[in-house]
């Protein structure tokens, strides 16, 4: 099974994830979003399997703050994917696409553990 992690290099929640995904020996690719910005495709898969765009953001960020408040409210999928293309670093992390299908998004030891089904 292949499991990819999306995120921040430098990001710390990120680190946890991973040290958990070591520590249970899990494999796993990690793709930094600045590194590898993911297509529009990808965008809009993701955003579907979120509960919609909105719930792909995390607009308790930084860069979510500094943004003025007519890029807060895009009005079409188009506008999603410009917005995020842009500032990758606005989708929340990690978000963790395993081949079967399985998606998740953020860390917790709990929700690993149901993700991975260890434990």
């Amino acid at each position: 099974m292949t499991t990819t992690i999306y995120g921040l290099r430098n990001c710390d929640t990120c680190k946890k994830a991973t040290k958990w995904l070591d520590r249970f020996g899990v494999a796993y690719t990690f793709v930094d979003y600045r590194d590898s910005k993911p297509s529009p495709e990808t965008l809009v898969e993701w955003a579907g399997k979120a509960g919609g765009f909105d719930a792909l953001v995390n607009k308790s960020s930084t860069t979510w703050r500094q943004l003025p408040d007519s890029r807060k409210s895009p009005g079409s999928e188009a506008e999603w994917k410009l917005l995020l293309r842009e500032h990758p670093q606005l989708v929340r992390r990690p978000l963790v696409v395993k081949d079967d299908g399985g998606f998740g998004q953020g860390f917790s030891d709990n929700g690993f553990k149901k993700l991975f089904g260890v434990g």
